[in-house]
């Protein structure tokens, strides 16, 4: 096994004051972001998502192994094959395996089993997790830690799109197996889920919801 290797690491530090006034802007910034399931089909610079998915790319995983792959889709017809499969198992959730607790807990949302912005929207990016590695040596390796690795580089990417100036909505249809033989994805690989990303429509509304308090979800000991 190769020697380590290390350089020195690049990094600002800010004084007490400008650090708390980065976390304020940041967070006021991140408070403005709201899932979307209203798009508009004007359509999005491809650099803009490839400098987004670079963002993701950042992201802390297991030994550094990367266990993720994007597939950004745009052609019409694709997205309409993946439209017509996730309706299909979301019918079969809502109408019969999804729990009376889940179907209240969504009520207030308005989610049902129609999904237009499947269609609607210019890019759907659906991510996948990747059981195993390549090394530049050639070897096959296991990946671990894959769905915190995933997770983690899922939100910086929701962030990246929401600082460039897009609207987003995670969306997992269950089962999402069908998304490795539209895409023609490995069986080593699962689909985490299907990311929707584009402008919001004119008339797009969203929820009113609120978010629970900082001492509902931290403990400082």
């Amino acid at each position: 096994m190769p020697a380590a290797k290390f350089h020195p690491l690049h990094f600002t530090e800010y004084p007490p004051e400008e650090m708390i006034q980065h976390a304020t802007d940041f967070r006021l910034h991140m408070q403005r972001r709201r899932t979307v399931r209203h798009f508009a089909d004007k359509p999005v610079p491809r650099e803009i998502i490839e400098e987004c998915l670079v963002t993701a790319g950042t992201a802390p995983s297991g030994a550094n192994l990367q266990p993720w792959h994007f597939v950004v889709v745009s052609d019409s017809k694709v997205k309409q094959e993946i439209r017509v499969a996730a309706e299909e198992e979301e019918k079969d959730f809502y109408n019969r395996r999804a729990p009376k607790e889940w179907l209240e807990a969504l009520a207030p949302l308005g989610t049902d089993e129609h999904k237009p912005f499947l269609d609607v929207a210019p890019y759907l990016i659906a991510i996948f997790g990747k059981n195993h590695s390549q090394l530049p040596d050639g070897r096959k390796v296991k990946n671990y830690y894959v769905h915190e690795s995933v997770g983690i580089a899922t939100g910086f990417l929701i962030a990246a799109l929401h600082n460039a100036g897009l609207v987003s909505l995670t969306h997992t249809p269950s089962p999402m197996g069908f998304l490795n033989t539209i895409l023609n994805r490995p069986s080593d690989e699962k689909p985490f889920l299907l990311l929707v990303t584009g402008f919001s429509a004119k008339e797009a509304e969203v929820p009113v919801i609120t978010k629970k308090p900082l001492d509902e979800i931290a403990t400082f000991i």
